[in-house]
């Protein structure tokens, strides 16, 4: 079993763990970012840390692995191949996530929803709703790393690898600001 040092030294390493002055989909700063998609291009980092979330997930009946695409998809894909099922990745559709491309989920079938990171919970809740919405039984969630705190929420069980808290600013009370630290703007959503 990997511990949170051993996670926290992959993640430094394929630098997902950032530090410096950060403008965060939600508008607030934070002087640390989490960018998960930096592991997933390395497959011996991604197999391993992949193999911990299964296992947390082993002897459970599951049928598919669903995740939101697009930080989920490689997730979902190694971990039902280690868990030996389907893996399937809903994307947005008018603003809506819904499987597409052929992906059904059979009436009652057991779903694990899988994802990179998560902040809110937003786009594996509405992950949820689209497997429920098939037909599907969720039976729990699996993610490398929720930023949340634990503070996201699902009716559900969660399983983390690693869970943190990073401090965030509205940007009239962010101290990297008053530092004039330059503010860049990662990941993959636009404002």
């Amino acid at each position: 079993m990997l511990s949170e040092k051993e996670i926290m030294r992959i993640f430094r390493e394929t630098q997902v763990w950032q530090e410096g002055h950060f403008l965060l989909t939600s508008g607030r700063h934070s002087g640390e970012y989490i960018q998960c998609a930096r592991v997933l291009q390395y497959p011996r980092f991604t197999e391993t840390l992949c193999y911990e979330l299964a296992k947390k997930f082993k002897g459970e009946e599951i049928d598919v692995v669903a995740a939101p695409a697009v930080g989920g998809i490689i997730i979902a894909y190694e971990v039902a191949k280690i868990l030996q099922t389907r893996a399937i990745f809903a994307e947005r559709e008018n603003g809506k996530m819904v499987f597409r491309r052929g992906f059904e989920i059979d009436e009652d079938e057991k779903v694990l929803v899988v994802e990179d990171v998560i902040t809110t919970g937003g786009s594996v809740q509405e992950v949820i709703q689209a497997v429920r919405a098939a037909g599907g039984d969720v039976r729990g969630v699996g993610v490398f790393v929720d930023r949340s705190g634990g503070k996201a929420k699902f009716d559900t069980r969660v399983e983390a690898l690693l869970t943190v808290t990073i401090k965030t600013y509205s940007p009239e009370e962010c101290p990297l600001c008053r530092e004039q630290i330059p503010l860049v703007k990662p990941g993959s959503r636009k404002l």
